[in-house]
């Protein structure tokens, strides 16, 4: 084995760096494509029109992709593509149909992301605690700061005694009753039973 010296390593480097910023032009099919990550691989057959002994995979982003709302490739796509040499391999730049005509993509879209919005039963308005909208579309003032455990106005979360108090007694291995019970407990006296 022949020793690299350091103006040859150097020499490579320079070469490189200028490949870096030349770009190609070349054809194929979209190889693969994952919607919601956003991201695949082109399979390219032609290289400044001449044809591949072999295709060739290039990476392909959804931001460089040619077309108007929801931004993919469908599997077997026929594209047209720049692309450049990087320090990870061969990158798209701008992604096309034949001819330069906008991407078809694919029909699949991320899941649990629909065009309507969805709202988990935990979802609340933190201005007001509605379940119907938001704090950014409450109609009413700014209300007062309440604690998000208690719902007191007297103190945060941070320092709620009802919280701190179930903390301590369920990292002592006793079972910590249920926050309505004590809510009750603190808040209202408990009167005492008599018997008859």
């Amino acid at each position: 084995m022949g020793s690299i010296s350091h103006q040859d390593f150097q020499g490579e480097e320079e070469q490189s760096t200028e490949e870096d910023s030349q770009s190609y032009h070349g054809t194929g099919i979209c190889k693969w494509f994952n919607v919601r990550m956003g991201f695949g691989f082109l399979s390219m057959n032609t290289r400044e029109g001449e044809p591949l002994d072999a295709p060739v995979d290039v990476f392909v982003h959804q931001s460089k992709l040619h077309m108007e709302g929801f931004r993919s490739l469908k599997e077997g796509e026929a594209v047209e593509f720049t692309f450049k040499k990087s320090s990870k391999g061969l990158e798209s730049v701008r992604v096309t149909g034949p001819g330069g005509v906008q991407c078809v993509g694919s029909e699949k879209r991320p899941k649990g992301k629909s065009t309507q919005k969805r709202r988990s039963k935990g979802d609340r308005c933190y201005n007001c605690g509605g379940l119907d909208h938001h704090a950014k579309e409450c109609k009413l003032p700014p209300q007062p700061k309440k604690c998000h455990f208690c719902q007191s106005v007297a103190h945060m979360v941070a320092n709620c005694p009802i919280k701190a108090q179930q903390s301590s007694s369920g990292s002592q291995g006793k079972p910590s009753p249920l926050k309505g019970e004590e809510e009750d407990q603190s808040h209202f006296p408990v009167p005492s039973e008599t018997t008859d």
